[in-house]
């Protein structure tokens, strides 16, 4: 077997390794949250314009795993039951920059630091993006639609007791859902970490504004969920771009793509 090929297989499976017991437990606190927290819960405190309801929009989606395209009709669903176009915005920006099994995921391969502002970045630019919606939406006159009718929106997973249905989700519908991009991520984190030079990046790039603006338009079009991102951000780094940059692309990546802003 060629030697580039080893170096790839061993990089995945070594990658792998570092994340699965973290993301066994993200992936269970993930199901119970999905039990614990109803959509009508969230829509109560979503609807109205103002700080808060930004506020907590970013605040109640970064835990959710929801990805970048996954987050379009749960907003959607939101906006129609009366959450506003600024909470609606916090909402689709700050949900799927993180998730409670990718915070796991980036303490387990980036460290603390990387775990504890990743959230923190996410929940400031939701809330920021939600508040100038607001503030062009009063600017220009407008009213947020009436709000329809409440209705008792309820999860079509309803069958066994709260514990079953919490883990067929967190260890069955969720990984489904998360496995092909998370092997995608693994691959080119594999790829990177074999074909390209340690220094490659730090030397096209450098480690001041050109590196995060560079990482920042690279993260836009691409698909990439929060949890995928993060074997990607750490191959970036060994191959010599900046923490801020990866940063940079953590936040980008993840919050948008091509499909998804075309979508919206």
């Amino acid at each position: 077997m060629p030697e580039e090929v080893i170096n790839v297989l061993a990089g995945f499976w070594g990658v792998l390794g570092e994340m699965a017991p973290y993301l066994l437990f993200g992936f269970f606190v993930a199901g119970v949250l999905s039990v614990l927290i109803s959509p009508t819960l969230i829509e109560r405190h979503l609807g109205g314009g103002g700080f808060w309801p930004v506020l907590k929009a970013a605040a109640f989606g970064v835990p959710l795993p929801l990805c970048s395209c996954g987050v379009i009709p749960v907003a959607a669903l939101l906006r129609r039951h009366g959450t506003s176009r600024g909470a609606t915005t916090s909402f689709l920006i700050a949900t799927p920059q993180d998730g409670v099994d990718s915070i796991f995921v980036t303490f387990s391969l980036l460290g603390g630091v990387f775990a504890i502002f990743r959230p923190i970045v996410a929940v400031i630019s939701g809330v920021v993006s939600g508040n100038i919606v607001d503030l062009l939406d009063r600017k220009d006159g407008s009213q947020n639609e009436k709000a329809q009718p409440h209705q008792d929106i309820r999860r079509t997973d309803t069958g066994g007791s709260s514990i079953l249905r919490a883990l067929r989700y967190g260890f069955v519908t969720l990984p489904r859902d998360l496995a092909r991009a998370l092997l995608v991520g693994l691959a080119i984190a594999a790829l990177v970490s074999a074909f390209v030079p340690e220094d490659y990046f730090a030397g096209t790039f450098g480690h001041g504004i050109v590196a995060i603006l560079a990482m920042m338009l690279l993260g836009i079009p691409i698909y990439v969920c929060a949890t995928a991102s993060v074997p990607v951000a750490l191959a970036l780094i060994v191959a010599g771009v900046s923490p801020g940059a990866a940063l940079a692309f953590l936040m980008t990546g993840p919050a948008t793509n091509a499909a998804a802003i075309a979508t919206i």
